[in-house]
């Protein structure tokens, strides 16, 4: 009996990945999240971070924001933006990293804000090492 899940992730112009998987582990503000063939049926946001997706080989997608919905063994996560980490651009990185410093370093930002910013910075410096 497989252990195999299909995992989906869309944005609103295209599909950028739909495959079977082991597991996938996503940043929801719950905290880093492991989905499992079988996993109780979920709803819940994405925060920046960084989608893992584990088979034979690992893919991860750098997010910013999104939607997560698992149930009947089918892990759906829409999203504006999901940049494969194979493919992400370093310049694009260091522009997206010196944005969140400057916006964390406005005091008139939300604490909401505040906390977004602060995982997009910890996300974009794991990513540059």
């Amino acid at each position: 009996m497989s252990d195999k899940f299909t995992i989906e992730i869309i944005s609103p112009g295209e599909t950028i990945l739909k495959q079977e998987t082991n597991e996938a582990i996503i940043p929801s503000y719950e905290g880093q999240m492991g989905i499992l063939k079988d996993h109780i049926p979920l709803i819940t946001f994405l925060r920046p971070g960084i989608i893992t997706i584990k088979n034979e080989f690992e893919k991860k997608f750098y997010v910013e924001e999104g939607t997560v919905e698992f149930s009947n063994n089918n892990l759906l996560i829409l999203t504006s933006s999901a940049k494969d980490l194979a493919n992400f651009d370093k310049s694009l990185v260091n522009e997206l990293f010196q944005e969140a410093e400057e916006k964390l370093n406005n005091l008139d930002i939300t604490d909401k804000d505040r906390y977004l910013t602060s995982y997009k910075l910890e996300t974009l410096k794991e990513i540059s090492q």
